[in-house]
């Protein structure tokens, strides 16, 4: 074969070589781009967070005050019986749920809730139950912590729960809004992450133990507020948390460490304008992992460990947007997010994001009609 032949001949293989992989990739892009969602339940009232129950079925918060299970046909139950009194007001309400990891043994749950205190006060408190043999009403329910202290405000409850590897429990918790100074101070719990035990107590080697004037049940500090958590596939906690107008953060909290609100924020002043000196850096204080200018509004965070989207969405963190009604997808090198995409544009408000056992994402819509939601490969 002459030397011209053998250059057309290479032109050609590396052509195709390009094409292949250019239609790999927009192929992947395309087929995510194709998602879509069927609905598992409707008419739910502001629904806040989704656990995940033997036989197909789910367990759903409702932020008036309601917890129900969902049948796997997509029936709702009646409102189970047995809850605490709930301050059900602007941002407060029941809110996030999980099933205790060894569920199918001993039917517990975990749940966290705006709880009312003297006069028109009120905090963030997480209580345990056992969920009756028949599924209507809860059993031997006992608060394990109230965040202290209580306060006037119907804002910045915070409020979700991740259990770790080591069967802790990660509470987040907001900072009251109008009570924003205290996420520096260690003598509250405002603004901050939490990490107790299951019987409440302050989990064994939390960094604060035996600090004085500290609180010893808390993890991090310097946190706004936290609508959404969860564990990595490493087993690292990881989080994220509204910023004021902008400035929108995923954090991973270390033990003891500062992560700077209201100090440094990327955000500014709703209407406009510096908060503080208006940094976004300091000695001491944490970088946040990736932000958001402007806010999406972020709430609801799971990271994709199985196959049923395929390989390219493998261990991708997915994150609901309350602003603009999309699902956030990140794809991560680390913990450096190095792509992110907007998926499902046009939902209602995404309040929850979880993946259920079947390897599958699941969605709530915050809205007075509130749909649970699962997402379809194409």
């Amino acid at each position: 074969m002459d030397s011209f032949h053998l250059i057309r001949r290479s032109l050609h293989a590396a052509v195709a070589s390009v094409v292949c992989a250019l239609s790999a990739l927009t192929g992947s892009a395309s087929w995510a781009q194709d998602l879509k969602t069927v609905d598992v339940a409707t008419g739910l009232v502001r629904p806040w967070a989704v656990a995940f129950l033997p036989q197909g079925r789910f367990l759903v918060t409702e932020r008036p005050g309601r917890m129900r299970v969902v049948e796997a046909d997509g029936k709702l139950g009646a409102p189970l019986a047995g809850l605490p009194s709930v301050a059900a007001a602007g941002q407060g309400g029941l809110l996030d749920v999980i099933a205790d990891s060894a569920f199918e043994s001993n039917r517990t749950i975990y749940f966290c809730f705006s709880e009312p205190g003297p006069g028109a006060t009120n905090s963030t408190a997480m209580a345990r139950a056992r969920l009756s043999a028949d599924s209507t009403r809860l059993e031997d329910v006992k608060v394990l912590f109230s965040q202290k202290p209580k306060f006037e405000s119907r804002l910045h409850f915070g409020c979700r729960i991740v259990e770790a590897a080591d069967g802790n429990l990660f509470l987040t918790l907001g900072d009251r809004f109008s009570r924003m100074e205290d996420a520096q101070t260690l003598d509250t719990h405002h603004g901050k992450v939490v990490r107790i035990t299951k019987d409440g107590a302050p989990a064994p080697g939390n960094p604060l133990i035996g600090t004085a004037g500290a609180l010893p049940e808390i993890w991090s500090y310097g946190h706004r507020n936290s609508q959404g958590a969860t564990l990595a596939p490493d087993g690292t906690f990881w989080m994220h948390e509204h910023g004021p107008q902008g400035g929108d953060e995923i954090n991973v909290p270390q033990a003891g460490r500062n992560y700077g609100w209201p100090v440094i924020t990327f955000g500014e002043n709703y209407g406009g304008g510096p908060i503080g000196k208006g940094i976004t850096a300091m000695a001491g204080m944490e970088q946040p992992l990736h932000y958001w200018v402007p806010s999406i509004a972020p709430s609801g965070m799971a990271f994709l460990t199985s196959g049923r989207y395929g390989a390219a969405m493998k261990g991708n963190l997915f994150i609901g947007s309350l602003k603009f009604g999309y699902l956030a997808r990140l794809e991560l090198d680390g913990r450096k997010v190095v792509r992110e995409h907007k998926l499902l544009q046009g939902l209602e408000r995404v309040r929850d994001v979880r993946q259920g056992p079947d390897g599958l994402l699941y969605l709530l819509t915050d809205v007075e009609r509130g749909r649970l939601l699962r997402v379809l490969p194409p």
